[in-house]
């Protein structure tokens, strides 16, 4: 690819999924520690809302083999498997209370780390052993 026009912006990751074992239990483990709201939800899949345009999606394992046709178009196929991750930001101050909900929920934190640019992070799995990671401002450049 070579491309000689500057490419279009982009204004963001709106969708992040995992592709997870059971869609119920799975839910029911981020609701339960994010307080995320279903936007819709069936057996194959599981949509929330995970803040400001952002859409957090879990879909059965092997359950987006076959595209999936609806009035407006075709989803081509897809899938991903082993031990994924994905990040959530939350703010420095709440860092202490992240830490007391994972305690009170059964949750153990895997590792903390301390970034070179001031941010935090918590890593921890859920129920398929996905890595999990609460992250605060000053990991990246960009957050």
């Amino acid at each position: 690819m070579n491309g000689s026009a500057a490419a279009p912006k982009v204004s963001g990751v709106v969708e992040t999924c995992l592709h997870v074992k059971d869609v119920e239990l799975s839910a029911r483990f981020y609701e339960a520690l994010f307080g995320f709201r279903r936007m819709i939800s069936d057996a194959r899949f599981c949509a929330f809302d995970a803040g400001p345009h952002s859409v957090f999606l879990l879909f059965l394992e092997g359950g987006t083999l076959e595209p999936v046709t609806l009035p407006g178009g075709v989803i081509p196929p897809h899938n991903g498997s082993g031990h994924l991750h994905v990040a959530f930001g939350i703010s420095r101050e709440d860092v202490p209370a992240w830490e007391a909900r994972l305690s009170d929920l059964g949750i153990a934190a895997e590792s903390r780390v301390d970034w070179e640019l001031g941010g935090h992070s918590i890593y921890f799995r859920d129920p398929d052993l996905h890595l999990i990671e609460l992250i605060t401002p000053g990991v990246w450049l960009s957050y």
